[in-house]
């Protein structure tokens, strides 16, 4: 569940995924590349790595899927529905299908 405080003093509004998807925090877009090179304000490297920050009751009780909340996912964004929910629109509800890896330390 992903909460958002309502500065006005009403009641607080969340998101919970339904079925098989998950709310992933898209990373942010890169500024600068690899080997150090600053790019411009209008040009950004496309992130698809977020993390998961709220996973639907089915995924959490499913143990073929490997995925748990606070997990650093790599996404395919053609499929994430964006949840208008913050100022910085980072927020998707992702089909688990959707979900390509799980980075893992070992």
């Amino acid at each position: 569940m992903v909460k958002n405080d309502n500065d006005s003093g009403e009641s607080m509004e969340t998101v919970e995924p339904i079925g098989l998807r998950v709310v992933i925090r898209k990373d942010e877009d890169k500024k600068e590349t690899k080997g150090g090179i600053q790019l411009p304000d209008n040009i950004e490297i496309p992130t698809i790595t977020g993390r998961i920050v709220s996973v639907s009751a089915e995924v959490e009780i499913s143990a073929e899927l490997p995925l748990r909340q606070y997990d650093k996912v790599l996404f395919n964004p053609k499929g994430a529905i964006p949840v208008d929910f913050e100022g910085d629109n980072r927020l998707f509800v992702v089909d688990v299908e959707h979900v390509v890896a799980v980075f893992r330390k070992t």
